[in-house]
């Protein structure tokens, strides 16, 4: 392991970013050699930088798990898709007790529990196993206090001004 001492970092807030600062994390660690396990919940939409970081693969495990269809249609999520999103924590917590990775990365994990498709319950117990050498970062809004307790690192990204305020939608290589 290339970590003597690993702690849990969160980036959350309203503001543009959280992603963007986990993927800078993880190409930093891969610069140095580090293995990287990356999990994405909630997003299905093929992202520009995930097409890049897999070129690092072995290097880099990246996972895609759910959606955030029920979001826009305004409904609740599905039981398959809660039952999709708890498959992935648990692939995820394999790999983060496997200690083949030094950095663990659950982007979006955040607004999944806002959203009721993890427990808070289940990401606290997640947090407890994490092994002594292994960095984890959390993505998402609406981090609730009981892991901002359990954090070493918190940093909130807030929205000043944003164009898609006036309309602007999200752009091909920039937001996605």
């Amino acid at each position: 392991m290339n970590i003597q001492q690993g702690f849990i970092q969160v980036y959350t807030g309203n503001g543009k970013g959280k992603t963007t600062a986990a993927i800078g994390l993880a190409v930093r660690a891969l610069g140095h050699g580090f293995k990287v396990y990356f999990a994405q919940f909630m997003k299905d939409f093929p992202y520009g930088e995930l097409n890049i970081l897999r070129q690092f693969s072995p290097q880099i495990e990246i996972r895609n798990w759910g959606n955030d269809r029920f979001v826009f249609q305004k409904q609740t999520p599905s039981l398959e898709l809660i039952a999709e999103m708890s498959k992935g924590l648990n692939e995820a917590l394999n790999a983060m007790l496997s200690e083949q990775f030094d950095l663990l990365i659950l982007d979006e994990v955040l607004v999944s529990i806002y959203f009721k498709l993890f427990k808070v319950e289940q990401i606290v117990n997640f947090l407890r196993q994490k092994p002594k050498t292994v960095e984890v970062i959390l993505t998402g809004r609406y981090c609730p206090q009981e892991i901002i307790k359990l954090a070493d690192l918190v940093t909130e990204m807030q929205e000043v001004k944003h164009y898609y305020q006036s309309g602007i939608m999200a752009r091909k290589g920039i937001e996605n």
